[in-house]
């Protein structure tokens, strides 16, 4: 008798590939790379640290360390959804832009649940924010909200607020 090995959702490629999804909706068509996407991610769940609406996730010491594996699990989610043609790529001069594609709009709309709507919520939100501020003052509150040590570690070259 075989055992069946246990699915894990928690911040799996299926988890962080549908939370990129909905931020890339919210984004109305804009493209990032992957380490603003990475960024995105984590704040899309942390809000509260940047004046936004309550945190999904709860608050936890030391989350700076959270962004050497999301950044993993990010990418893992975007090929996940590459190959599901709900994101697609656009290679530029500046790297590798993630950007939706009309299906992946359309996925969005589907995602209904309490924890997706709220998810959804915030995306909209922190697009908003995001989309207020300059490249160079994300960063500069990346570094204080984030971390210092993890800007450098992730650091893809060019960066701005999506194209």
């Amino acid at each position: 008798m075989t055992q069946a090995t246990p699915i894990t959702l928690f911040n799996s490629p299926l988890e962080t590939g549908v939370r990129s999804v909905l931020i890339l909706n919210a984004a109305d068509f804009r493209a990032f790379d992957l380490t603003h996407l990475t960024w995105l991610d984590h704040l899309v769940v942390h809000t509260s640290d940047i004046g936004g609406p309550r945190s999904l996730h709860p608050d936890i010491p030391q989350r700076d360390g959270e962004l050497i594996v999301r950044r993993r699990n990010v990418e893992d989610g975007l090929r996940l959804m590459r190959r599901l043609q709900l994101v697609t790529t656009d290679y530029t001069s500046e790297g590798i832009l993630y950007r939706i594609t009309e299906d992946g709009a359309q996925f969005s709309q589907l995602v209904r649940s309490d924890y997706g709507r709220r998810l959804k919520d915030r995306a909209i939100w922190l697009m908003d924010y995001v989309g207020r501020i300059d490249g160079a003052e994300f960063v500069r509150m990346i570094s204080e909200k984030i971390g210092r040590w993890s800007i450098e570690f992730q650091s893809e070259g060019n960066v701005s607020n999506g194209s």
